[in-house]
């Protein structure tokens, strides 16, 4: 109402999904000469420029493509849609996460993840990041980055003005991550998370990553059309990226932690589930860390790296995704005692020591999971379960059996579980967070 008097046109714009997109375009537009005031509405795909001097309308429109949106003075222009991905682009992408998943997969036999909390939490945490950095996170604090980047002043040799404002940046991404991360598994932990609450949770960022992948994919809309931050909030975030404080890399790093990406906030969602401080702490910063390379050789050479992209590249991430999606399903199953066993292998067979009155089976717990995590055992003969827990992780602490209703916290050393299985079948038992798990297959 204030721009009533003013000249103004409008631009029409594709490509945005959620306020963070209007309030890239607008800090973006308003650094126009001649721009007086911007209004942006990714519900109408629009954007009311309003001047006093006639501005530069070639420059308008590239801020805004260079931000990563198609733009146009022109209504009714057709949108441009992506190319579709040919037999031989689709089978390109299958190989490359194929050869993706094998990596992860000798990483894993090699712990590398798993002194903290279980290999495939850690692991799954720092290859969503790498993914994230990719795809939607890319988007949206991409172009976040590309205009502190631009609009930042610090002077000095190359490094004082180029690289050290973005060492602070991820400096404080990674430290707020940490922090609030770790205060989130501590907020679950203080609620007493039961295990179907956990397994519901689970469940949900199971949902939002396979929405994230079938957005990628082109198949739904973006799922920060769902959740949004308020748009008010981003009054903080401009005021910060035009302060030439020393400290405004690091806040701008850490407010990174609201915007609305849909990996950051399934991530979120499981540092809650966890109940650990540690836990959500750790999980949240190596999911951080695997965004930092992408993220800061984007910041350093301010491109447009997100609209290099090719067709193979962006099918097969979203299919990777896809894969995230129904690997945490399958966790979200086994707290309910439905084991998915396409995704985990038995690493032999265990056999049970017989005598009259029971039936010994034992177990090992490591950073590489249960060994071995499949054991036969006979119906109606007293079982009694030996675990030796050599490494203990944050996941691995505890073991639960749906089934039974049974869970049981696990000490350094041996532990011993007793039950009697009365029918034939399986019983399914996993950790307290369903990564790793195992059966017995009950015989007559």
């Amino acid at each position: 109402m204030g721009h009533k008097n003013k000249k103004y046109k409008i631009v029409y714009v594709q490509g945005m999904t959620c306020v963070s997109c209007e309030q890239i375009i607008s800090d973006e537009v308003l650094a126009v000469e001649g721009v007086s005031a911007v209004n942006v509405c990714h519900k109408k795909q629009q954007a009311t420029v309003h001047f006093s001097d006639q501005p530069d309308w070639d420059n308008v429109l590239n801020v805004i493509k260079i931000a990563g949106y198609s733009a146009s003075l022109t209504a009714g222009e057709p949108i441009v849609i992506k190319k579709k991905a040919t037999a031989s682009q689709w089978f390109l992408s299958i190989a490359i996460v194929f050869a993706l998943v094998l990596i992860f997969r000798y990483f894993n036999k090699l712990g590398i993840f798993s002194s903290v909390q279980g290999s495939v939490g850690m692991g799954l945490a720092l290859l969503l990041g790498v993914v994230a950095s990719m795809s939607t996170c890319l988007a949206v604090v991409g172009a976040v980055i590309i205009s502190f980047g631009a609009k930042y002043q610090a002077t000095g040799t190359f490094y004082q003005a180029n690289v050290k404002p973005h060492l602070l940046f991820h400096f404080g991404r990674l430290t707020t991550f940490f922090v609030l991360g770790g205060l989130l598994g501590l907020l679950g932990g203080l609620i007493n998370i039961s295990t179907g609450f956990i397994m519901v949770f689970t469940l949900l960022i199971a949902v939002v990553l396979g929405w994230l992948g079938l957005n990628i994919l082109g198949i739904l809309p973006s799922f920060s059309t769902i959740v949004s931050m308020p748009k008010s909030s981003f009054s903080y975030w401009g005021k910060l990226k035009k302060s030439e404080h020393p400290l405004a890399p690091i806040l701008l790093g850490g407010f990174t932690f609201f915007l609305p990406c849909g990996f950051t906030q399934s991530m979120q969602f499981f540092a809650i589930s966890s109940g650990s401080f540690w836990v959500g702490g750790i999980t949240l910063l190596l999911f951080a860390l695997g965004t930092l390379p992408v993220l800061f050789g984007l910041g350093i050479a301010t491109s447009k790296f997100k609209n290099m992209k090719s067709v193979v590249f962006e099918k097969a991430i979203g299919l990777l995704v896809i894969l995230f999606a129904f690997y945490t399903m399958s966790t979200g199953l086994a707290l309910a005692g439905i084991s998915v066993d396409v995704f985990t292998s038995a690493k032999n067979v265990g056999s049970a020591t017989v005598s009259a009155d029971k039936q010994v089976v034992e177990m090992t717990v490591d950073y590489s999971g249960f060994t071995p995590s499949t054991f036969e055992i006979k119906k109606d003969i007293p079982v009694e379960w030996v675990i030796d827990g050599k490494q203990l992780s944050g996941c691995t602490n505890q073991i639960i059996i749906p089934d039974l209703d049974y869970k049981k916290k696990l000490n350094p050393g041996k532990n011993v579980i007793k039950f009697k299985p009365t029918s034939a079948g399986t019983i399914n038992f996993s950790c307290w967070m369903g990564m790793v798990r195992g059966k017995f297959i009950v015989t007559n």
